[in-house]
């Protein structure tokens, strides 16, 4: 294998852009980053987010309604 000159940066986040699937319409867009998550809603210039240690106490309690899923 030839010894490279140049390589690939990696991303510093994911981001995903969320979709009405009846409408098409966007409604937000998720950024996923080492240090936490943010959402910004459609129309919005400014992301809100949260550290992953914030997320983590949040989407584990009973009261969100959140549930394990496999996949």
């Amino acid at each position: 294998m030839p010894v490279y000159n140049n390589k690939f940066a990696a991303p510093n986040y994911i981001e995903e852009t969320i979709v009405d699937v009846n409408t098409g319409e966007i409604i937000g867009k998720v950024r996923i980053k080492p240090s936490g998550i943010l959402w910004k809603p459609k129309s919005q210039q400014k992301y809100y987010a949260v550290t992953l240690g914030q997320f983590d106490d949040w989407i584990t309690k009973p009261a969100t309604g959140a549930r394990r899923i496999s996949g």
